[in-house]
Order: structure tokens, then C-alpha cells, then sequence
């Protein structure tokens, strides 16, 4: 009876190679090297070559580790917004309930992927550094939120009761940066308490915008000087 026989050291490489290398192959690959070796790779070449690529393949997509690291957090964006939409019932939502179920999927994300997320955010001393990276989440976050309000002002007819977009979608940028400082910080059993955080903020956020934002504004006071305290 035949042997079956055992691949190559060269034959794999060989055959790692054929693979076709994408973005999300680099990506992958490149929060595995983070996880396993706990710092992040400092030679495009070497990363490359370590995970059977060139750097040609690698520059199809990124220009540097940088713009791969915030390639990932556009990737979390996008994959969010893919997963929302998903949901057959997504295109009767209105605009509170579709950030609300953005910001749900969004977390999701974070949670599943953890190890790393804390380790991008956590990297360097210098809280500036760690924010870089989330330069083109920003911009996706912001064009998300005016879309919304947006399709609000739409709605009224009266120019004086329309809101300024800018101020809205920065609005939401900031209310992005405390959720996500939240839960990292929580420890609460599945993250409960962030999913709570997210309900009260985007409410919160979208009365500002409305005629009686003080009652949301004030409910989710409450709820931080609550969890503050305890």
C-alpha cells in the first residue's frame, strides 16, 4: 500500500504563494503577528516575507503599517454597516433606530476581536499616538451621522428647525470615542453595560436635535454618575 507523502517545507511555501493575497488576507495576518507576539511588526519585508507575500503585495493595499492600522478600524466600520443592513427590516428603521443598530453591530465587532482592539488602544503611553489610527473610522462615523441628519432636516419644513450637520456628525465622532473608552473599561458580564450606554447615548444624541433633549440628556447623566459611583 502506498504512502501518502508528507508536503515539502518548499512545496508549502510554494503553495502559499498561489494563495491570492487581499486585503483582508493582510489584515488578518497582521492582527495574528500582533496577538501572538504581543508588539507590532517593525519591517514591512519581514512581515511580508513571513507570511508569503512580497512587499509589492502588501503596497496593493496599504502604504505603511499605519494606514493598515487604520485600515482595519474601516474594516470594522464596514463590516458593521454590512451586518446592520442585513437585517430585513433595516430599511423601515429611522434614523435613531439605524444608528442604534449600527453602534450594537459595531461593538459586537470590537468584543469579538478584544485582544487586539485593547492592544491597538493601549500601544503607546501617548493617548494621541493610540487615537491616530482611528482617523478614518472618524471620517466614516461623521459621513454615517450627516447622512442621518440630513435625511432629518429633509423632513422639516421650517429652516430655522433644521440642524447643522457638522455639529451633529462631530457629535456622534465623540459620542464613538466615550462608548468605545466604556467598554473597554467594563466589566460588566457580556458587556452589558455598555449595550446600555449605546441605547442611552444615541438617544441622548438624536434629542439634542429634537425640541426636548433634557429629559434624555439628563436620563443618561444619571446613568453615568450611577456607574461612576458604584
Amino acid at each position: 500500500m502506498a504512502t501518502k507523502k508528507t508536503p515539502t517545507t518548499s512545496t508549502k511555501k510554494k503553495t502559499d504563494k498561489t494563495k491570492a493575497i487581499t486585503k483582508d488576507t493582510i489584515i488578518s495576518a497582521y492582527m495574528e503577528y500582533v496577538l501572538i507576539n504581543e508588539k507590532t511588526p517593525k519591517s514591512i519585508y519581514k512581515f511580508a516575507k513571513e507570511h508569503g507575500m512580497t512587499e509589492a503585495d502588501f503596497y496593493k493595499f496599504f502604504g505603511s503599517f499605519e494606514s493598515l492600522q487604520q485600515g482595519i478600524w474601516t474594516a470594522f466600520f464596514d463590516n458593521a454597516m454590512k451586518l446592520g443592513q442585513k437585517n430585513p427590516e433595516y430599511a423601515t428603521f429611522n434614523n435613531q433606530e439605524k444608528m442604534l443598530t449600527f453602534f450594537f453591530v459595531f461593538f459586537e465587532l470590537l468584543t469579538a476581536n478584544r485582544s487586539y482592539v485593547m492592544f491597538a488602544l493601549k500601544e503607546h503611553g501617548d493617548m494621541m499616538k493610540n487615537l491616530s489610527q482611528l482617523k478614518s473610522l472618524r471620517s466614516h462615523i461623521k459621513e454615517f451621522a450627516a447622512g442621518l441628519i440630513e435625511q432629518k432636516n429633509e423632513e422639516k419644513s421650517f429652516k430655522i428647525l433644521k440642524q447643522p450637520v457638522s455639529v451633529f456628525s462631530e457629535g456622534a465622532w465623540l459620542q464613538t470615542l466615550f462608548i468605545i473608552k466604556y467598554w473597554m473599561e467594563d466589566t460588566s458580564a457580556s458587556f452589558e453595560k455598555t449595550d446600555v450606554v449605546i441605547e442611552k447615548s444615541v438617544r441622548a444624541i438624536f434629542d439634542v436635535f429634537e425640541t426636548s433633549p433634557l429629559e434624555s440628556v439628563l436620563d443618561f447623566g444619571k446613568f453615568l454618575w450611577k456607574e461612576k459611583m458604584n
